[in-house]
């Protein structure tokens, strides 16, 4: 396994994280309940095999996660790093919240301190109305002091330029947690910045959803070299990043581990050139497909707040890469959002068709990719 610095912290991690929301579960009743007699050694096979980053939140498993974490590693406590996450979704959140929900997460996971706490899933405005506005990360420094947490953390869902003011404004955070991936490298400078600013970082999303087929057969065809499985590219994708200390990967099964351990263990990281020409040729499979959008962003703000590029990019991972699954979710989860609106909010201004480099008749498209995700 090979371990790398966590930014400023002083410790190392393996550079495979073992994301735990992904557990094997079954309903009996009405409840929800892990499969404790696979998952546990399932995660004390991973440390075996040299994982020592194991990451959960609040509500993983149905609140389950947690619990089966804390079990599985209660006799080697010291030997492992565990993180959760307090989630700041609720609008009624308040002063003193933070330390409640702190505490519950001790209690579930049956330990008296947690190495990464995280706050849950920030961005600019949580970030300024909840935590800065209720003073949270002085609560949060106040429980390590009393050694409940080892480090302050926070896992980001927000626009790249966000995440730099949130590490100016934010200096007592020591690590970070982010989506990065072979088709999502928005946050790429970002992550850079963290790294300069002493922050470790951790890439969640490495094999988005294990579904990387379509770029697995075009590393064949850039590379020259067999790729045996789509998770290996991925991963040697996200490691290729020297700022990157650690992919995390939410592995379901013993042959999930298997195939991921085999790859960090085995293989090299991706080397610049390779990279290099798989981000061309991703490009130019984009080109070649029904709807090229470049990303650019000239067609934003919408005055009816459709992200528009947002939407063409579910579409492209399902018509391009094949990723239909991964589109059909991110587009649910975008339709869930209220700041988001779709095809059905739009006043026909047609400005962003005025001002699209591409010359695409945004307005028709829309209808028509639309309806494509939802029947995914």
């Amino acid at each position: 396994m090979q371990y790398r610095k966590f930014g400023n912290t002083g410790t190392k991690i393996s550079a495979l994280g073992f994301g735990c929301m992904r557990f094997p579960e079954f309903e009996k009743d009405g409840v929800w309940y892990i499969d404790e007699e696979k998952t546990i050694p399932m995660l004390r096979s991973a440390y075996e095999r040299g994982v020592n980053y194991f990451d959960t939140a609040f509500h993983y498993n149905h609140d389950n996660s947690p619990i089966t974490l804390g079990k599985a590693f209660k006799d080697i406590r010291e030997k492992v790093y565990l993180t959760n996450k307090i989630p700041l979704f609720d609008e009624n959140f308040k002063t003193g919240d933070y330390r409640r929900l702190l505490e519950i997460c001790l209690k579930r996971m049956d330990t008296d301190y947690i190495d990464f706490n995280h706050f849950w899933g920030i961005n600019k405005d949580y970030f300024d109305n909840k935590i800065i506005k209720l003073d949270l990360l002085n609560e949060a420094v106040k429980a390590k002091e009393e050694g409940l947490i080892r480090h302050i953390s926070f896992s980001f869902h927000d626009k790249p330029e966000n995440l730099k003011y949130i590490i100016d404004k934010g200096e007592m955070f020591e690590t970070v947690l982010l989506q990065y991936n072979l088709l999502d490298r928005s946050n790429e400078d970002a992550i850079d910045y963290a790294a300069q600013k002493g922050l470790g970082v951790v890439a969640m999303g490495p094999v988005a959803g294990g579904r990387l087929a379509a770029p697995a057969r075009l590393y064949k065809e850039v590379s020259g070299k067999q790729s045996t499985a789509t998770y290996e590219l991925a991963l040697r994708f996200v490691l290729g990043n020297k700022n990157i200390s650690c992919a995390l990967s939410g592995m379901e099964n013993m042959d999930n581990l298997n195939k991921n351990i085999e790859v960090v263990e085995n293989e090299s990281p991706l080397t610049q050139d390779e990279i290099k020409k798989i981000s061309i040729a991703m490009e130019d499979m984009k080109k070649f497909s029904d709807l090229y959008c470049t990303g650019c962003n000239y067609c934003q703000p919408c005055p009816a707040k459709i992200n528009i590029p947002s939407i063409f990019n579910f579409y492209t991972f399902h018509n391009v890469y094949g990723l239909s699954q991964t589109a059909k979710n991110d587009f649910i989860w975008y339709k869930q959002d209220s700041k988001n609106a779709t095809i059905s909010s739009c006043t026909d201004c047609g400005v962003c068709e005025q001002k699209c480099p591409q010359k695409i008749k945004i307005r028709s498209e829309l209808k028509r990719v639309e309806e494509i995700l939802n029947n995914l």
